[in-house]
């Protein structure tokens, strides 16, 4: 007897009802030295915003998490800290879920800060480098921009999972 996977399906536009009713999408307080605000907007291939999607960051040791709905305009927001680098660039690891997507989306975010690191992590350094930038934030007044391309020229590098 052979055993088969269940395929994915989708099961949007229905992303607000997994949201919580408390605000998971603040990792850490602003008034934490380190903290920083984490936005963007998630956009569909002709550049639409995609207004009923949603966005988790994850630490890479998978010990903090926080989500995030996208508004009509696409945008997400989050409050994050710093993880620890161990043997990679410091990132945060980033799902996305929105409608039409069989399964979701695992990217990275690294921050623009770490150039050394960035240079000298083996991910980042497997990349050319316009995949390289889809995946390193953008400082702007005070806070970090990752805005997430689901396809097109500027589509984000997605990774197997």
């Amino acid at each position: 007897m052979t055993l088969q996977k269940t395929p994915s399906q989708t099961i949007g536009p229905y992303y607000a009802i997994g949201l919580c009713r408390r605000d998971d999408s603040h990792l850490a307080e602003l008034s934490e030295s380190n903290a920083v605000r984490l936005h963007g907007q998630l956009l569909d291939g002709a550049g639409a915003p995609v207004g009923d999607g949603m966005v988790e960051v994850w630490d890479p040791f998978g010990r903090r998490w926080g989500r995030s709905g996208t508004d009509a305009d696409g945008r997400f927001s989050f409050v994050v800290t710093k993880p620890d680098a161990a043997g990679q660039a410091p990132r945060l690891d980033v799902w996305v879920f929105a409608r039409g997507l069989l399964r979701h989306q695992l990217t990275r975010v690294y921050f623009p800060d770490e150039t050394q690191a960035n240079a000298g992590d083996p991910t980042l350094a497997a990349l050319d480098d316009g995949e390289r930038r889809t995946l390193v934030a953008e400082a702007e007044d005070g806070a970090l921009r990752f805005d997430i391309h689901l396809q097109g020229d500027r589509q984000t590098v997605f990774f197997a999972h």
